[in-house]
């Protein structure tokens, strides 16, 4: 059941309350308002994994769903299913402050993290001053500079997602395609100088994102999440020693290139997410998402690379934990 909005008792806290964490700042429908007309029940529990893995990419900052849940119920559901660990992303301001409240304050899960960036949407928007409402933002540079001084703060582990999206915002619009590149080069630099590694969002713009990559040279570890290339893309970026993650779409029946590309590569590079609430895997497609239906999009990554569950799961922790510096002590 979900908690209560104030404080709600935890499994082995005693009669001490844990202390309700920020409440989400925005729906999934507010991205997608299609999304109402769609089956919004929670999918049933599957089967836990043999051994535990880390969702390296999820977004708490979005509700979903017909019953409402706060983090402590997404962190408490995933670890029922051998999902021991996330980390959380705030892509746009809104979200970023939201991470570094959460990751901040005392109701935040021992075993969560998280990561901040200006979105490269987003980065557009406040390169132009106003929303796709006509809500006035501030400006890129300002955005850029919150993101700096919050990744500074408890519980940061990764900047992102930052890259380029020539699906949603026009290449051709030389205002929004500068804006774009100014920032992700930003986010580079300042990758390199926190020594943190970088989530990159790529749609649409493989070729633009390796030009910059290889211009500004890429931050020691970089992770290409929800990859979205083919096989030949996946080599690409395995040979320049970046690390490609996978969400529940590998599962999709039409994502045939996906489970060619993570054919390509192997699990040496590869590490998994839900990208939650989004991309919910087969056979819930649809529907809300959450860290605890990782082990659906896990049973496909284990059988597309011809590897036993448990030998995958273990693979794909351990470069979780190199990649994010990530501690046993922090998972529970």
């Amino acid at each position: 059941m979900p908690s209560s909005p104030e404080t709600e008792s935890r499994p082995g806290a005693g009669s001490a309350p844990t202390p309700a964490a920020p409440p989400p700042v925005r729906s999934r429908e507010d991205i997608d308002p299609r999304g109402r007309s769609r089956d919004r029940s929670w999918p049933p529990q599957p089967e836990p994994l043999p051994f535990p893995v880390i969702d390296n990419h999820c977004h708490l900052d979005f509700a979903d769903g017909d019953q409402a849940l706060d983090v402590h119920d997404h962190v408490a559901r995933a670890a029922a299913v051998g999902v021991d660990a996330q980390i959380t992303i705030g892509s746009d301001v809104e979200a970023v402050r939201w991470t570094a409240e959460l990751l901040a304050s005392e109701s935040c899960p021992p075993s969560l993290r998280g990561g901040v960036a200006v979105h490269p949407n987003e980065a557009a928007l406040h390169a132009r001053g106003a929303d796709h409402d006509g809500n006035l933002l501030i400006g890129l540079d300002e955005a850029i500079a919150e993101v700096s001084t919050l990744l500074r703060g408890p519980g940061m582990v990764v900047v992102g997602e930052t890259g380029l999206d020539w699906f949603r915002t026009s290449r051709d619009n030389e205002t929004a395609r500068t804006a774009q590149i100014d920032a992700f080069r930003a986010h580079i630099a300042l990758a390199k100088e926190l020594g943190l590694p970088m989530q990159i969002h790529d749609r649409d713009a493989h070729r633009d994102v390796l030009d910059v990559l290889e211009a500004d040279g890429a931050p020691e570890r970089t992770v290409f999440h929800c990859f979205s290339g083919d096989a030949e893309f996946a080599r690409a970026c395995a040979d320049r020693g970046y690390y490609l993650s996978f969400a529940g779409n590998v599962t999709f029946k039409n994502a045939g290139y996906l489970r060619e590309a993570l054919a390509e590569v192997g699990l040496g590079q590869v590490m998994v997410e839900t990208d939650a609430p989004f991309l919910t895997p087969v056979p819930h497609r649809g529907r809300p998402n959450s860290s605890y239906l990782i082990p659906l999009t896990m049973a496909t990554i284990a059988d597309v690379t011809g590897t036993e569950l448990e030998q995958a799961c273990r693979t794909i922790r351990a470069t979780t934990q190199q990649v994010y510096g990530w501690p046993e002590a922090v998972a529970a």
